[in-house]
């Protein structure tokens, strides 16, 4: 008999307790749920709808309960409906009519509610831990590369000098920012929607914030109706996850194209490659194709959420059972992808020669041969366009404007001399860019301390 039956009579079709059941995805969450009962049952203690004997005897048999189900003694039902009444029907087969007593002043519906935030809670904090060690390892990275010289793009054309570094701190603030909205999302998830009931609350005289404060919650809902039916918590961290794949997939479509022959910027470790079933001469990026591919999967997540809620009346209703398959999955999918970024960083081998030859055939230091000109008193426009011609000679010649004769330039402009060659050197190119968030090396050296301090901060 289901712990529900009274209002309905006779056997449910099979197909409706499959559709029902949550039991295969839910039950991941047997810790928080029993953790939840056990606060639960000590304040029904403490406003005297348990005696102290019997709220004892709860929590010891609901501890033990945990520890069996953790250590496979006890092997979750899957033929239950869901967590909560596998949990309550081992505690009634144990303690007879006292375990029935757990449920007093409390529906699926807030207990649910309470399970989610408290697994949520947990792992947004996996998931931050493991984005702080993924910004830990790119300024590892960037340390030892302030002044590898690349090229850096605009349109997938090179377009003006930067070093490895300056590039492989970008991702780090974009993981900065990934951290703050992670941050955020748990600050507005962590609130004890126990309490609320069904939708209305109770008439029981309980003691909402001694259940918060056991369970390490900062605050109570304030709405019974909202406490319920509110998944603005899943939907908000489902947003940041996505943002943060996003991030990962920029990343890792560079680390495909700098892997191939076409760039050689870097290479794998075979570790984290794979060869090809054919063609012997492969070694393919299939770590950042796979992250590459994943987020789309945690998009879908993210959008299946929303298209739950979108014109959801209050409060509670069956469609906010499918809130839990997709944010598992896209919490699962982030921390899979998170593992194997930071060793795969860790690991790889960067080309600062083959960064160097790239930067010097793109020609970016054009926009520098310009910038000479114009401070000895060419207009732009002018110096702009007798550049470019300097640029096409180049190309007629087969050589770089570092390797340009200084009678070509003289031919083009009187104004350049000797030192011109000084000015358009690579490495002086960024290092001219000396301003806060520019690619000079002094400059990404406090860009990283400034990094580690906030990544320190993070982590307290």
């Amino acid at each position: 008999m289901k712990m529900w039956a009274g209002r309905t009579s006779g056997d449910i079709a099979d197909c409706v307790n499959e559709l029902n059941a949550s039991i295969g995805f839910d039950k991941r969450m047997y810790a928080q749920d029993i953790a939840g009962s056990i606060a639960h049952a000590g304040m029904l203690g403490k406003v005297g709808i348990l005696t102290q004997a019997e709220c004892a005897e709860i929590q010891q048999a609901l501890q033990v309960i945990s520890q069996e189900i953790a250590s496979g003694a006890l092997p979750i039902d899957e033929t239950a409906e869901d967590i909560h009444m596998f949990v309550e029907q081992v505690l009634t087969q144990r303690l007879g009519t006292l375990g029935k007593k757990l449920h007093t002043a409390r529906s699926r519906n807030d207990q649910v509610a309470l399970d989610l935030r408290m697994y949520l809670k947990d792992d947004a904090g996996e998931i931050c831990a493991l984005a702080h060690g993924l910004a830990e390892a790119l300024c590892d990275i960037a340390e030892a590369h302030t002044e590898t010289v690349m090229p850096g793009y605009t349109h997938l054309q090179r377009a003006q000098p930067v070093t490895l570094a300056h590039h492989l701190m970008a991702y780090v603030q974009m993981l900065l920012r990934d951290l703050g909205r992670l941050r955020d999302a748990s600050a507005r998830m962590n609130v004890l929607p126990l309490g609320s009931g069904a939708l209305a609350g109770t008439t029981y005289p309980l003691d909402r914030q001694h259940v918060a404060d056991a369970l390490g919650f900062a605050g109570i809902t304030q709405n019974s109706m909202d406490g319920v039916s509110d998944r603005d918590f899943v939907l908000e961290l489902a947003g940041a996850l996505s943002i943060l794949m996003m991030h990962l997939s920029r990343l890792c479509e560079e680390l495909v194209l700098w892997c191939s022959w076409e760039f050689r910027f870097m290479s794998l470790d075979d570790a984290y490659a794979t060869g090809s079933s054919i063609m012997p001469q492969k070694k393919n990026p299939d770590v950042p194709e796979l992250v590459r591919g994943k987020t789309a999967r945690v998009y879908g997540d993210n959008m299946t959420l929303l298209a739950m809620m979108k014109a959801l009346p209050l409060a509670y209703n069956k469609d906010m059972q499918e809130d839990k398959e997709a944010i598992f999955d896209a919490c699962d999918t982030v921390k899979l992808c998170l593992r194997a970024m930071t060793p795969m960083m860790r690991s790889a081998t960067f080309h600062p020669d083959v960064m160097k030859r790239a930067a010097q055939a793109g020609f970016i230091n054009a926009t520098d041969c310009a910038d000479y000109l114009v401070k000895r008193g060419a207009a732009f426009r002018d110096a702009y366009r007798i550049t470019g011609a300097l640029v096409k000679t180049c190309i007629d010649k087969g050589c770089t404007l570092d390797t340009l004769p200084l009678a070509n330039f003289q031919a083009a402009s009187p104004l350049f001399a000797q030192d011109v060659y000084a000015a358009i050197d690579l490495l002086t190119c960024v290092t001219a860019r000396d301003i806060p968030g520019g690619p000079a090396p002094g400059q990404v050296k406090t860009q990283i301390a400034q990094a580690r301090a906030l990544l320190a901060k993070e982590a307290l």
